[in-house]
């Protein structure tokens, strides 16, 4: 259950929805391909990027049951199940587990905080439990839980009690504590590298596999990126983890990666429609403004084959 077969990039898909905010998974087969085509090992499916927390579990089966159906065997698929609600959780792992997805996920509740690593592991055990023959993920993204507890001392006390746990998808820059999770008995837990724009440190790091939501549009130069690390050429590494950082840049001043990357879908080829509200809809005015940044950026040069 814990053999490290994750390798590579595995996108954090969008979840197209209609001008209403209704879900509209007619895309997903597109989608689907669109990564395969460009060397995307998984996806991450309904997540932060997908909008999971603002849908209902019905819409999240639906939408990971199309990922699975279109995936071919050619995506490792990672449905995540977190939320406030412990049934619920429980409720999406039993089904992801039953539609055959190659792993779960769950972050901390976020409204009622566990305090402790003790508290974390006793909610999130019975969502494992819930899917007992899939492998589990715990996903650690203190910006947007509020739950901050060191990713090692969550380790420590799920090492055993959580028998199905397989590691963590680490998106916080805490490079102290997922170091000394890297290395805990001996890398026991594959550490799921959550930060695009600084990839390259976790690959020094030593990290085998990465989640993010702009491989989703630009896996082209990430894995350019990896091949020069892999060949020692730091240099071309750099420069390429620089129009990354760019990248981002243009993402944030757009209210962020899943408002703005929503809009870089459509600009590829792949209309995902608007994000669920709160989220805005983009204007006309902002998509001209993003499409102007991304150009400078060298952006378009990277976005692959659809």
């Amino acid at each position: 259950m814990n053999a490290k077969n994750l390798h590579g990039l595995i996108a954090a898909p969008f979840t197209p929805m209609t001008v209403k905010g209704e879900i509209n998974p007619e895309p997903i087969r597109k989608y689907a391909r669109h990564l395969i085509v460009n060397k995307v090992a998984g996806a991450f499916v309904c997540g932060t990027t997908g909008e999971g927390i603002s849908m209902t579990t019905g819409e999240r089966n639906t939408i990971l049951n199309e990922w699975i159906t279109h995936s071919g065997n050619e995506l490792k698929i990672i449905a995540h199940v977190g939320g406030n609600s412990l049934p619920q959780s429980m409720e999406l792992a039993a089904f992801a587990e039953k539609q055959g997805a190659y792993a779960i996920a769950s972050f901390a509740p976020s409204f009622f905080k566990p305090g402790t690593a003790r508290e974390l592991v006793s909610f999130l055990a019975p969502v494992a439990a819930a899917a007992p023959d899939t492998p589990f993920y715990f996903y650690h993204f203190p910006s947007l839980t509020g739950v901050n507890i060191p990713v090692i001392n969550f380790l420590e006390e799920a090492d055993g009690k959580i028998p199905t746990l397989a590691g963590v998808k680490y998106t916080h820059f805490d490079l102290y504590d997922m170091q000394q999770c890297m290395a805990y008995g001996n890398g026991k837990f594959e550490i799921l590298h959550g930060y695009d724009e600084v990839l390259l440190g976790g690959l020094a790091l030593g990290v085998g596999s990465a989640v993010g939501s702009t491989y989703n549009y630009m896996a082209p130069l990430y894995l350019k990126l990896w091949e020069a690390f892999n060949r020692g050429d730091m240099e071309s590494a750099r420069k390429l983890q620089q129009i990354s950082v760019r990248v981002v840049r243009q993402l944030n001043k757009f209210g962020g990666g899943v408002r703005a990357g929503k809009e870089i879908m459509k600009l590829i080829g792949i209309d995902c429609g608007p994000c669920r509200l709160p989220l805005q809809s983009f204007t006309m005015e902002e998509s001209g403004f993003l499409r102007i940044g991304l150009e400078t950026c060298g952006f378009f040069e990277y976005t692959g084959d659809n």
